[in-house]
């Protein structure tokens, strides 16, 4: 092995970034080959615009909701849509400077333009003005992600039928927008725009909103989705739409009628593995397209890593991190894999939702025999103190080795509360060790504990008889 590894990583999206970073880290000589903007989609066009913009919403609604508890203000709070996309462009072009920071600090050299493979160990670059490159590397990392399907039926115009990217860039607030998809991106975006006054229509042809996550979750954001005044079509599909001078006309296979400004397009991600030279070197795809790994990253050729939306293994954003250090550690010699078993999310609607490990759905399914243990954010002393007390916490416990095997929150602050469930899962503790951890008092996170002491009916806040 040669003193320095050449180590080429095609893409710098979440996945690809943090595993340039940890690749020059272990002492890798590391190039970074980016057509578009440092960071990816969801840097750039994803999860911390959408955040961004989502916390504004919610800032603005709870502001609202203070001036019944004695909050004053000169006028009515209002949103300014122009406003809010220059804040969101500050924070991202921040975190954008910071990572070429950080590239400057490694000594990563960053190369502009698209990256294909020549042979299993070097890539030619094509620049934005056709111009092409040869890089050699030692190992190579192949970190270029999803970006959004192009549907036959749902062709993007960019104006009055758009994907999230163009969702993110708007600086008039629509009066009224279909959303198709009531996946995690589609309930974020029903919150937002419901958020800033938009009559929004959300068609999922599922029966259910995010048909994966657990049901008590579900319900509960439903049941919120419908105060929001979202129109929920559910079960249901867009069988015919036209687009006019007045906007969207669409006829869904209920038979009803729905006209809107704009229809934004929330169905799926197409994975971008296309154009990368796989066939020429032999690395093999599956039935989706989707970069075939082992549990080390590496593809069906040896050198030669994936890690990402590309693998189809997970679409999160800090499973390709994680992947991308797994992939440059295995690169550079040292062993690692992924437990997949662990994986804590966030949906960030309003109210947000944590989860990790299975729904109670999953556990039958697996024929794993489970206790189920539950407590309201209404029972939660700084719930109560700060107005938000629409939510719940769930633990799900194996009966018999009485370990965690998931956690579901709905509620404020839920996506950052869910890491103290996953940390349980990931030291294999039983319920009852997190039931008697102290938990600080007035904090959210004494929810968890509550949830975790149903299990066997002493819940002290909550009025049940023991089991």
């Amino acid at each position: 092995m040669p003193s320095q590894r050449r180590i080429i990583i095609i893409g710098a999206g979440p996945g690809g970034y943090v595993a340039a970073i940890r690749a020059a880290q272990l002492g890798a000589q590391v190039t970074i080959v980016e057509a578009q903007a440092v960071g990816g989609v969801c840097l750039n066009w994803g999860c911390i615009p959408s955040k961004t913009l989502l916390n504004l919403v919610d800032l603005g609604e709870r502001a609202r909701h203070a001036q019944a508890w004695g909050l004053t203000f000169e006028g009515p709070v209002g949103f300014d849509l122009k406003r809010m996309m220059a804040r969101k462009n500050d924070v991202v072009q921040s975190l954008v400077k910071g990572i070429a920071t950080l590239f400057k600090q490694w000594k990563i050299q960053h190369v502009a333009g698209r990256g294909e493979l020549v042979t299993d160990r070097q890539v030619r670059v094509t620049d934005v003005d056709g111009a092409t490159s040869l890089l050699d590397a030692d190992a190579i990392v192949l970190a270029t992600g999803s970006s959004w399907p192009q549907l036959a039926q749902f062709p993007i115009d960019g104006q009055q039928v758009i994907s999230s990217k163009e969702a993110l860039e708007l600086v008039d607030i629509p009066r009224s927008i279909i959303i198709v998809g009531g996946g995690i991106e589609g309930c974020e975006f029903a919150c937002l725009f419901s958020g800033l006054g938009s009559h929004v229509t959300l068609v999922e042809m599922m029966p259910t909103l995010l048909p994966t996550e657990d049901d008590d979750m579900v319900a509960i954001l439903t049941r919120e989705f419908k105060k929001r005044k979202v129109q929920l079509c559910l079960g249901a599909t867009i069988q015919d739409w036209q687009s006019s001078a007045e906007g969207i006309h669409a006829t869904l296979s209920s038979g009803q009628s729905v006209v809107a400004d704009k229809m934004l397009i929330s169905v799926g991600r197409r994975l971008n593995s296309g154009g990368l030279g796989l066939e020429s070197v032999g690395i093999q795809t599956g039935n989706r397209e989707e970069i075939l790994v082992d549990d080390h990253m590496e593809t069906t050729v040896p050198g030669v890593y994936a890690i990402g939306d590309v693998t189809g293994k997970s679409m999160l954003a800090h499973v390709a991190s994680a992947q991308g250090k797994v992939a440059v550690s295995n690169a550079m010699g040292t062993p690692q894999s992924i437990n997949y078993e662990v994986i804590p999310a966030g949906i960030f609607t309003l109210p947000e939702i944590g989860r990790v490990g299975l729904t109670e759905k999953q556990a039958r399914e697996r024929g794993l025999p489970s206790t189920v243990g539950r407590f309201r954010y209404g029972g939660i002393g700084k719930a109560q103190a700060v107005g938000e007390i629409t939510g719940q916490f769930k633990v799900i416990v194996d009966e018999q080795s009485k370990k965690i095997i998931g956690v579901h929150i709905i509620g404020t602050h839920a996506a950052d509360l869910i890491h103290e469930g996953a940390l349980a899962m990931q030291g294999g503790l039983t319920v009852q060790e997190v039931a008697d951890m102290i938990h600080a008092h007035p904090t959210f996170s004494e929810g968890l504990m509550e949830a975790a002491e149903d299990i066997e009916g002493v819940a002290i806040h909550q009025a049940r008889k023991r089991l």
